[in-house]
């Protein structure tokens, strides 16, 4: 449900109304609305919300309305990837269009010495904690003044390996601070992170739900050896527009866009081990509509902001029905419709009963159509080769899903 009060009746800074107005936005969405007053008390807020919900305004406007451009850093935000980083970064800077406000990008995989050039004159600083401490140790950027600290999906800083940056970085900002924690779940090493660096947390959760009406759902029963000719045929058939095809490894990215494209289908892959310059390539030829079809992996797409999106495939079934949601709610987005497919083989099984006990999901089974061989090899780029990988190496019997 929307929110009955626009932003111009919530907020008493004209130049932030001004710019929510130019990026065509008038009311806060559930997760905005929720939170927005009690950051603004300076409460420690943790938010459980998914990518989609609007949750990088609801700390970007207390933050931007409680900036002194006349003070040096005064906020820091924390995230798990590079992509996010720079989204988190972009979205910022549109809120602060009209106030003398200097936000800095930091992350790795670019030259660090125009961050810490940058570093004196920021007032927010949008980081991955692995570069935030390079720059710490360097003794380029002081935290000791910030008064607020956002750990932006922190279940993926954990996931990622982040958790001791965090706590290192948590540790050297002033005790009084205000701490915002937004992340989807909630386990037990994040808990950890609340009760040793929080205060009395608020709890703000927005239910996860998927809109049956424009959300259909399928999935195929298919053998392991027939999953990529499947994903072939459907591709050609369904004739996507813009979609998202989610593989469980960096190996399954390179190998299914790869393969993609040998059958005449334009593929890009995107995954934690490109190199920055070729992830950011990938994305804006897909948002430049040049490359309409993507092939992720769950961490490196978590955050992307694709608004396009008409189809999601699973090509490896999620874990559990959280990490589901979050991958189809990456379609049927705005008031559009949108489809999510689901291939399941035998490898699959267990995952994806795990989802099927979410009595919410209906999930429709398709039988499975013959489709033609397609064209499938083996593809291992080199350690660093012209399309900018950098890979990282990596180490039955039908079952029936109907209700």
């Amino acid at each position: 449900m929307k929110s009955q009060n626009t932003f111009e009746q919530i907020l008493s800074d004209p130049s932030l109304t001004k710019a929510l107005k130019a990026m065509d936005i008038e009311t806060p969405t559930p997760i905005q609305e929720k939170s927005l007053e009690l950051i603004q008390q300076k409460n420690d807020v943790i938010c459980q919300s998914s990518t989609g919900s609007g949750k990088t305004l609801a700390f970007a406007i207390p933050i931007a309305e409680m900036i002194k451009s006349e003070e040096k850093l005064q906020a820091l935000v924390l995230v798990p990837t590079r992509e996010l980083c720079g989204q988190v970064t972009e979205e910022f800077r549109k809120l602060v269009a009209y106030k003398k406000i200097n936000i800095l990008e930091v992350y790795g995989g670019v030259s660090i010495e125009n961050q810490i050039r940058k570093a004196p004159n920021a007032h927010v600083i949008i980081a991955t904690p692995g570069r935030l401490c390079d720059l710490l140790k360097r003794r380029a950027v002081s935290i000791d003044k910030v008064k607020t600290v956002v750990l932006d999906e922190a279940d993926r800083m954990l996931d990622m390996g982040f958790i001791r940056d965090v706590e290192f970085i948590l540790k050297i900002t002033p005790i009084k601070r205000q701490t915002l924690m937004f992340s989807a779940t909630v386990p037990r090493e994040i808990e950890h992170i609340i009760h040793k660096h929080m205060h009395k947390p608020k709890l703000v959760k927005v239910e996860e739900h998927v809109d049956k009406n424009l959300l259909k759902q399928y999935f195929y029963i298919v053998r392991g050896n027939e999953r990529f000719n499947l994903l072939v045929h459907l591709l050609k058939e369904d004739k996507a527009p813009y979609a998202i095809v989610f593989c469980g490894t960096r190996r399954g990215v390179d190998q299914v866009a790869h393969n993609l494209n040998a059958n005449g289908i334009n593929a890009q892959p995107i995954h934690g081990g490109l190199t920055q310059t070729k992830r950011k390539k990938v994305m804006d030829s897909f948002h430049g509509k040049s490359t309409t079809i993507l092939v992720a992996s769950d961490i490196a797409s978590r955050g992307l902001d694709i608004k396009l999106l008409s189809h999601v495939y699973n090509y490896d079934v999620p874990k559990n029905p959280l990490e589901y949601v979050h991958r189809i709610g990456r379609t049927a987005r705005a008031g559009e419709e949108g489809i999510a497919i689901t291939l399941v083989s035998e490898k699959d099984y267990d995952n994806f009963r795990r989802i099927q006990r979410d009595r919410s999901l209906d999930i429709v089974e398709i039988d499975t159509p013959q489709v033609p061989q397609a064209t499938f090899t083996r593809h291992q780029p080199r350690r660093f080769d012209n399309q900018g990988f950098r890979p990282k190496p990596r180490f039955s019997g039908r079952r029936n899903f109907r209700r």
